[in-house]
């Protein structure tokens, strides 16, 4: 299925959708929920038009933390953040250089038993990733571009008490970066990753 029409624009109009047709918390109802966690970036690495040989981006894992605001019981707006991940980059299996990147994500979320001891929830919206420091063992300059794209996203609370609980979600995000080596264009790389967080929250 394409993805093409899950513009920045339109992903950023259905979050403002979702949120203004929403009614404030009720008083006494705790409006956010903050998560502290641990997420393993796992990029599927599609190399598209790039040099000849698959090219492939390495996981990593590292903190991440979270903060949403519960428009309704049911209804937040979530963004997810970190601290910068490293990755390897190998072509035909064997490694040519390194990346880091930051990869925030903003997300419209439902929670269908928001009461419940076990709390699904389901969620979509936009990632933006910034890679810098980009490197290449042989001295050349590499140059990965920005990517803007669509992300979805399920998980699970256990919910501790009223406002401790334990969770933990999976993401996928688009994410495609044109690759320039010595300021020349030499293709594109769909890293598309899957995320898998496990989280400690607490709400207020």
């Amino acid at each position: 299925m394409s993805l093409h029409w899950f513009s920045p624009t339109t992903l950023g109009a259905l979050l403002l959708a979702g949120a203004g047709v929403a009614q404030a918390a009720a008083p006494g109802e705790y409006a956010w929920q903050a998560r502290v966690g641990v997420s393993t970036i796992a990029p599927t690495s599609d190399s598209g038009r790039i040099l000849p040989g698959e090219v492939d981006i390495d996981n990593d894992t590292g903190p991440t933390f979270n903060l949403a605001w519960f428009i309704t019981p049911n209804l937040a707006i979530d963004v997810l953040g970190g601290l910068p991940f490293e990755h390897d980059i190998r072509l035909a299996g064997s490694k040519i250089g390194t990346t880091k990147q930051l990869p925030p994500i903003v997300s419209l979320q439902y929670h269908f038993a928001p009461e419940a001891r076990l709390r699904p929830f389901v969620g979509i919206g936009i990632n933006y990733t910034y890679f810098y420091d980009e490197q290449l063992d042989n001295g050349a300059d590499l140059e990965l571009s920005d990517s803007w794209g669509a992300a979805f996203q399920a998980g699970l609370d256990y919910a501790i008490d009223e406002q401790w609980s334990l969770g933990g979600d999976v993401r996928y995000a688009k994410i495609d970066t044109e690759v320039k080596v010595n300021g020349v264009t030499v293709g594109s790389v769909d890293v598309d990753p899957t995320v898998y967080s496990v989280n400690l929250g607490y709400r207020f």
